[in-house]
């Protein structure tokens, strides 16, 4: 629904909606809502067991507490982008807003485990900069715990080798050989077994200390094919590797489409074509779960769900009129 909070008419509606709501999801700048009229203890008032979740750049105390923030800014203020490029590149933003994304997750998990509290009603404070700090696990534990300060290293795997994305004649390819065993198996596959008989490779510290000459002698023979051939061959012998794809080569690939990923729309409001979308990553049943129809038009659903609170048809044009709905 969309409504005016610059009316009365308009915060009296919403105060109707909480009545009836199980969650209210906002994320405002802290202390926006209450300003409004519509913070947590509010709120609570008029139904306790409302479950509160306030989604913000850097949480709802602190020193940053006011900051303004987007995706680019918590990415660079999280370290994000001080491991993401190269030492020629410099830092780099991941190519999606990755903080919005994991911020909301994080709301959505929590979000959950509330409404499975005894007894119902939360005040959930998601900070977006704290929620990407949680995912960045080996890098944020190997600072804690071993004083080691992540290094941009690019498409390089810190913690292996031969593992990162290496040139062939047609793109580029991941190749993640972690462990002893797959990087015997690549080596014998690429016909390089003499590599392993080579002291600066011997053991897994070794491979990565010498990572740069190493990576250099796989590609020599890397190099004869494309990326796409080397991974369905060591896929098959069981080494992890696969092609570095487009977006538009991913979509279209049988591994995504005949899983049903993406779902196709007519009838969208304000467009004269259908659209194609992703959905969620998940299978229930192996069933997975899909929207109804397209995304509604913004206000589509107002007269339904203010017709559901008990308000009239008349009482609805009234409020259109004066631009509250």
């Amino acid at each position: 629904v969309t409504v005016n909070l610059k009316h009365e008419a308009g915060k009296d509606l919403l105060k109707r909606l909480v009545e009836t709501a199980d969650v209210l999801v906002e994320n405002f700048r802290p202390g926006v809502m209450d300003r409004l009229g519509f913070g947590y203890e509010t709120l609570r008032a008029v139904k306790p067991d409302i479950v509160y979740c306030a989604i913000s750049g850097f949480g709802q105390d602190g020193p940053w507490r006011a900051r303004p923030a987007y995706d680019q800014i918590v990415q660079g203020a999280a370290g994000v982008m001080s491991i993401t490029g190269n030492d020629t590149s410099g830092p780099l933003r991941v190519g999606y807003p990755v903080a919005d994304t994991v911020g909301g997750l994080t709301a959505a998990f929590a979000i959950s485990a509330a409404l499975n509290a005894k007894p119902r009603g939360s005040f959930i404070d998601v900070s977006m900069l704290e929620a990407v700090l949680s995912t960045m696990g080996w890098a944020v534990s190997n600072y804690l715990i071993a004083g080691v300060e992540p290094l941009a290293q690019g498409n390089e795997n810190v913690t292996s080798a031969p593992s990162g994305a290496f040139e062939t004649s047609e793109g580029l390819l991941n190749i993640a050989a972690n462990k002893d065993e797959q990087w015997h198996i690549l080596a014998r596959i690429l016909a390089r077994e003499d590599l392993l008989k080579d002291p600066a490779y011997a053991t897994r510290e070794d491979r990565k200390r010498n990572r740069l000459s190493l990576k250099a002698e796989l590609e020599t023979v890397l190099r004869q094919r494309p990326a796409r051939e080397w991974a369905d061959e060591l896929s098959r012998v069981g080494v992890p590797a696969g092609a570095v794809l487009s977006l538009p080569e991913i979509l279209s690939e049988r591994q995504v489409v005949d899983r049903g990923f993406l779902a196709d729309f007519g009838d969208v409001p304000g467009l004269d074509r259908p659209i194609r979308l992703a959905t969620g990553g998940v299978r229930l049943n192996d069933q997975r779960p899909l929207p109804a129809s397209a995304p509604p038009a913004l206000g589509a659903d107002n007269d339904v769900i203010w017709g559901d609170l008990g308000l009239s048809g008349r009482e609805l044009e009234e409020l259109r009129a004066g631009g509250t709905i």
